[in-house]
Parts: C-alpha cells; structure tokens; sequence
C-alpha cells in the first residue's frame, strides 16, 4: 500500500512544511518505519562487487527420482511411469518433461545426493541450510538476511533482500527466510500480493493504468518539491526519502516495458496458488532477474507446490514443463546478457520423496536425500555430483549436505562463511557453517 496525500500548511516539528507525505504498508519492511530500518541497517557491510543469487524454493519438497534421478532398473512400484531423456551433457540424462533443461544442461549442475533435511514442512533448511529445530537453537539467519548484513545495499534506493514469494495457505512455504539473531534490520523487501500483481500489469485495466501514471507523476512532483527540503537532514533520513521515492524497484517489476519474445520465452505462468503452496508465477523469474541487475543481492521465490502424496505423476506432467520453461529461460536469460559469472541460481526444496510409490500414485515425505539444481555465479557446469542407491533412497557416493551448498552460494558471492564472522545486533560473533565447506566439484 503507497498513499500519497496532499497537504496544507502544517509543519513538522522541525518547521519543515508538511506539504507531502509518504506512507508504507503492504511494501513495508517488517513492519517497521523506514526511517528505523535503515538506521539498524546502517551497521551492514559496505559494498564491495556486486554478486547476487537467485533461489528458486519448491514448496513441499520435489520428487527427486521423478526429476533428475530417475530409476528405470528398478521395480515399476519404485521407478514410477516417466522415462529419461538424454541432454547436451553426454552420459546425463533427466526426465523427459524437462527437455529445455535437457538441452542446457551445460550451463547447469545436478546434485543427486543432497542430506541434511528433516522431515518438516518450512523453507528454513532451503534459506539458510539450517531445519527448522536447529533455527530455534541458535536463531540462524538466511542467506538473504546474511548478505544483507555482511554487503549492504548497492545503492541506496534498492533492498539488499527481496522476497518474490506469495502469500500461501501453508505460510511455512510463504516464509521468505529469517533473520534471526541478525535483527528486523535485515527483513527482506516483500512486494506481494496485490502489489506484485499491479506492478506485474496482470489483468491491468486502463483505468487502473491511468491511476498508476498519476501515482508516478505525483512521486515526481513530490521529489522535486522536497529536494530543497531535505537539506540539513540526517543521511539515514535522506536515504529513507530516497528509497521512498526512487522508482528503480518499481521498474524492475513492471514487466509493461520488457521484450514480448522474452516474456514469451519465460511463460507467464500465473499468480493463483497452487492448492495451499505458491503460484507457479514465471514473470517473477524474469522480474527477479531484472531486480538482481538493478542491485538487489538475494531474491527468493516460493514456486508451486510439490507436496504430491496423491496423483504424483498427474500433477508432474503438469508442473514440469512450466518449472522447466521458467527456470531455462531464467538461465539462459543470465547468460545471454553476461551475468552468470556473478548471479547464481539454486532450485531445490525442503526434502526429497519416499522411493516407493504409495496406493494413491503418490510419493510422501523423505528426508534421506533430495536433489538440487545449480546454474551461474562461475560455478563449474555440465556435472552430475554424487549417487544415490538403487531405489533412491539413500545418498550412495558424495553426500552433499545442504550447508555445503550454502557455503558454495557464500563462496559465489565473495565471502569465505567458514572464516567470516557474522556479528549480531550486540556484536558478538557468529561462524555460520563450522566443518562445512564449498562443494569442490563446483568451485
């Protein structure tokens, strides 16, 4: 919610004319006054480069031997009803209903064998490598909330940490990541919702159009009619002001002025919630490319869900190919315009599913071993990493476990997480992965 009134004559209590004024709601960042956020913020990390991830999370936790691990020497109660196809990578293959991703599977990397999940409903593992029982333990924040802490803004106007994911039935999915022991300071930006949908010009009438082109020009007017005002402010003031006004966040979510072939090569996909997960919203792939190139550091998505105890295979014939045509064009996309040595991708989920098939064509829940799919940030591509036994079950060779990964996306973006110390709200001290280490085969 952004309002903008005009005012009268009054001033605040420091004669400044409350000509105008600027009111937050639903882009808000926790809750909070903007003006308290950056102030808590204003301890974060300085800029150095600007690297960046993009986390994909599948609510639910995917079904790994249905994906990337299919196995078809295995009884038919356990190997399931979908064949593999072959990719660009000789001797890789991944389930047939993925065949953009097969076709670019150079430019990504497969983990078979990943570990470390319980059996929980939350995005905790997925955003910070930590369960949900070791957060309430030791409050350890996401990776979001990290780089926030440790990088700060690359500019002013522009959130550090946005969060693209929906509002949901289960809101353990929704949950865009924690910040823990780091504080409120480094909550991301949530622009969801109702506001994602205008912003994405989803079912835009003209009239409502016409409203947004005067809610701009009226922040125009507002800017130029308080730059002299603000002279004499304090800089976390100036720097509120700046992101209230500055449009550059707005921009990257309106998808009115990108390429039609591009949207096109995305899909669209849809804003509806998948039953009590999230949407399987492809603009916000494009949009969270478009936000990390305006300087946003971590953007995290909750997409479909994938919680399939029933109709298994009913429900993958229909989910894989939008995942698949989101997520290459995703890839793709940071290639083409020479961002994939700086802005990694992760896609994965909470937990992997059981290897036989239940009585209702279903998988239920595994935690033994799932799987993740890796693309940019310099990483070492075109590789499958680990096994898993016969029937999926287990991790065979190479356990990867969820910190591991999450040391790798640190690693990505400059930071060395096992010799950084992240310091809390008091300044104490924090080593995030003790004994955990970036996965060789991809640094």
């Amino acid at each position: 919610m952004l309002t903008i009134t005009g005012g009268g004559g009054s001033r605040f209590c420091d004669g400044i004319k409350r000509r105008e004024f600027l009111k937050i709601g639903g882009l808000a960042l926790g809750g909070l006054s903007l003006t308290d956020v950056l102030a808590a913020e204003a301890q974060a990390g300085v800029r150095s480069s600007h690297k960046a991830v993009i986390m994909v999370f599948l609510c639910g936790g995917p079904p790994h031997q249905d994906m990337f691990d299919l196995k078809m020497d295995a009884p038919a109660d356990i190997r399931g009803e979908f064949k593999p196809i072959s990719t660009n990578v000789s001797g890789l293959q991944i389930c047939e209903h993925m065949p953009r991703l097969a076709q670019m599977m150079d430019k990504c990397a497969v983990i078979r064998s990943l570990v470390g999940a319980r059996d929980e409903h939350t995005s905790h593992i997925s955003m910070s490598g930590y369960t949900f029982a070791e957060y309430q333990q030791g409050r350890w924040p996401s990776l979001g909330a990290v780089m926030s802490r440790l990088k700060g803004p690359v500019h002013p106007t522009v959130p550090p940490f946005v969060s693209l994911s929906q509002k949901m039935s289960f809101p353990n999915w929704a949950n865009p990541g924690e910040t823990g022991f780091l504080g409120l300071a480094h909550k991301p930006f949530q622009p969801h919702g109702q506001v994602a949908d205008d912003l994405a010009l989803k079912g835009m009438s003209l009239a409502r159009l016409q409203d947004r082109r005067r809610l701009l020009a009226s922040v125009d007017r507002f800017r130029r009619e308080t730059d002299s005002l603000v002279e004499g402010t304090d800089a976390i003031t100036q720097r509120a002001l700046d992101m209230l006004t500055s449009n550059q966040v707005v921009k990257a979510m309106d998808l009115s002025t990108e390429d039609p072939k591009l949207r096109e090569r995305y899909g669209r996909g849809s804003l509806e919630n998948v039953d009590d997960g999230g949407p399987m919203w492809n603009d916000g792939l494009l949009i969270a490319r478009r936000l990390v190139e305006t300087g946003v550091r971590c953007v995290t998505i909750g997409y479909g869900r994938w919680d399939y105890h029933g109709a298994n295979f009913d429900q993958c014939r229909k989910r894989l190919p939008v995942l698949d045509q989101g997520v290459s064009a995703l890839v793709q996309d940071l290639h083409d315009r020479g961002m994939d040595k700086d802005v990694s991708v992760v896609v994965w989920g909470e937990m992997g599913r059981t290897p036989r098939i239940n009585k209702d064509a279903g998988r239920d829940h595994w935690p033994a071993v799932s799987c993740a799919l890796l693309a940019g940030g310099g990483m070492k591509t075109g590789q499958v990493i680990g096994s898993t036994t016969p029937d999926g079950g287990y991790a065979d060779q190479r356990p990867v476990h969820y910190k591991d990964v999450m040391a790798t996306l640190y690693h990505n973006m400059g930071i060395d997480i096992r010799s950084t110390a992240v310091t809390d709200s008091l300044d104490r001290p924090h080593y995030l992965f003790d004994g955990y280490e970036p996965v060789r085969e991809l640094i």
